[in-house]
């Protein structure tokens, strides 16, 4: 599982979600498609796009001409949790069954504020959209390599949530940004401005999804895992790719791994690791946070406001 805020320059968030919510409504214009996909929350289906870019652009009291207005969170199953779903739920099932698990998901988003009067979801104004494809972008290989083209639709299985959550509450009182990643460092600046932890928010995405749907979820498949596989040291990766050899022959042989160790060498352990997590740091390349100004925006202003004060003070 797969959840990631992204704040890029092409999402335009400092202005209004019009030109977001029109390019998630791509999939509606796929010729002769035959339903319609509403978007959605935790109490309606059948959300038109219109309210979503009105209800989100008109929730925007006190913020500046410069502020984020929305945040945009992509939350990715992955092949074995889709066909996890496909088996337990069915191709219709399972979509209905994605989007409950949105709002388990935005449940989380909410409480990892740690702010007082955001309990939950319900404390949120945010809509999702379930998309079933996926497309290359200029980044992908295939692209550079001149084997696919920008916007053609990947093959396989792709299907995703996307998420419009404002950056203020249902009240339009209160402000939310994850870009504050004080994480409780500074008691009083948390306590009036809350806090994010974006590591913490995406971790709950697996833990949410084993709970909600009974998935037993293995080492190998964690996201834990892949990314100490992307980023971590080499000690770290062939220690993780151990213990996961380790689960693999008990699970499937019943006997001692030790014995089994022995004949691999720790390169061997790793390439074997690699292959598990290949299918993994794909997406965390893909859904990378990019947030250049990664500090609470409100912080930064009002020490630039002090700033100006005080060169004013000393002009003659």
């Amino acid at each position: 599982m797969f959840i990631n805020i992204t704040d890029k320059k092409e999402a335009e968030n400092k202005g209004s979600s019009a030109a977001l919510v029109d390019y998630l409504e791509k999939e509606n214009r796929i010729p002769k498609r035959k339903t319609t996909e509403f978007w959605f929350n935790a109490i309606r289906d059948d959300i038109s796009p219109y309210e979503v870019m009105s209800r989100i652009d008109g929730n925007v009291a006190k913020l500046g001409k410069n502020d984020p207005k929305f945040f945009l969170i992509n939350i990715s199953p992955s092949k074995k949790e889709l066909a996890f779903l496909l088996e337990k739920f069915g191709r219709e099932g399972r979509r209905d069954e994605l989007k409950k698990f949105t709002s388990l998901v935005m449940d989380e988003y909410a409480r990892n504020f740690r702010r007082y009067g955001i309990w939950d979801e319900r404390n949120l104004m945010w809509f999702g959209k379930l998309e079933d494809f996926r497309y290359y972008s200029f980044s992908d290989p295939e692209v550079k390599k001149g084997e696919k083209k920008r916007g053609e639709r990947k093959d396989g299985e792709h299907l995703h949530i996307q998420v419009i959550v404002s950056r203020k509450d249902a009240t339009n009182r209160i402000k939310l940004s994850p870009q504050n990643t004080s994480r409780g460092r500074n008691f009083e600046h948390s306590k009036k401005m809350g806090q994010f932890d974006r590591l913490a928010f995406k971790q709950s995405g697996e833990t949410v999804f084993d709970d909600f749907f009974g998935f037993d979820r293995q080492l190998g498949d964690s996201l834990a895992f892949a990314n100490v596989q992307k980023n971590g040291s080499l000690e770290e990766r062939a220690a993780l790719a151990a213990r996961n050899f380790d689960i693999e022959v008990l699970s499937t042989e019943n006997t001692s791994s030790n014995t089994h160790q022995e004949t691999l060498s720790p390169d061997q352990l790793l390439e074997t690791a690699d292959l598990e997590a290949a299918e993994f740091i794909p997406l965390l390349d893909e859904f990378s946070i990019d947030i250049s100004d990664d500090i609470d925006d409100e912080a930064i202003l009002g020490r630039n406001r002090h700033r100006k004060r005080k060169a004013r003070t000393n002009t003659r």
